[in-house]
């Protein structure tokens, strides 16, 4: 019987737009859209704030390094967030309801400054009951520890405990510690997979 509801934050409740980012940011420096991801692709910045590596302060600067991009940090954290577009993968109201029956908690490789963003701007996820962070975790999907502290704030087995991601690695890192885990493609499809546990709204 699942008891408590997983879900990862960029690809599934909120949809990523890399491209719309790129060009975002091309308005503040030199670079194309292109050469942007590519400079972001070459350096391990990304990845040290998603681990908690490095204060957001630092990662302002040091990006800005990398992209030639001169900005105010509001402007930064605005066109840095702008991979985030506005709408949600999942409707409000349908996980409203699961949150009637089931414990809800976030599980999402993300970083300090994208994290305080959505949690301003998405109302949605007033319905979650916990957040498991890289940031804060200092681990990133699918490596097992973050999966174990999901599972330790979910207070029950793991075999109760169902996650969706978009991304494949990361359910099999999911099921490789016992989850039930599926690969998220739609809202759709998530609802027949939650149907077919016997997990459904009141």
């Amino acid at each position: 019987m699942i008891k408590t509801l997983i879900f990862d934050l960029g690809g599934v409740i909120v949809p990523l737009d890399f491209p719309r980012a790129f060009q975002e940011i091309s308005s503040f420096t030199p670079h194309s859209a292109d050469e942007i991801r590519r400079r972001i692709a070459a350096t391990d910045l990304y990845v040290r704030a998603e681990l908690g590596r490095i204060s957001a302060a630092e990662f302002m600067r040091e990006m800005s390094c990398q992209l030639d991009l001169s900005t105010d940090e509001t402007t930064f954290r605005r066109i840095w967030c702008s991979v985030f577009p506005p709408r949600t993968l999942i409707e409000d109201q349908w996980l409203e309801q699961l949150h009637e029956r089931y414990r809800i908690l976030m599980l999402s490789n993300t970083n300090v400054i994208h994290f305080e963003m959505i949690r301003d701007s998405y109302p949605i996820l007033r319905h979650f009951d916990g957040f498991v962070l890289s940031y804060e975790v200092g681990h990133m999907k699918p490596a097992p520890e973050i999966y174990r502290e999901a599972i330790r704030q979910a207070g029950c087995r793991p075999q109760e405990c169902f996650f969706t991601d978009d991304t494949a690695a990361n359910v099999e890192g999911a099921l490789r510690e016992g989850l039930d885990a599926v690969q998220f493609l739609s809202c759709e499809q998530l609802r027949a997979e939650l149907a077919a546990r016997g997990a459904h709204t009141a």
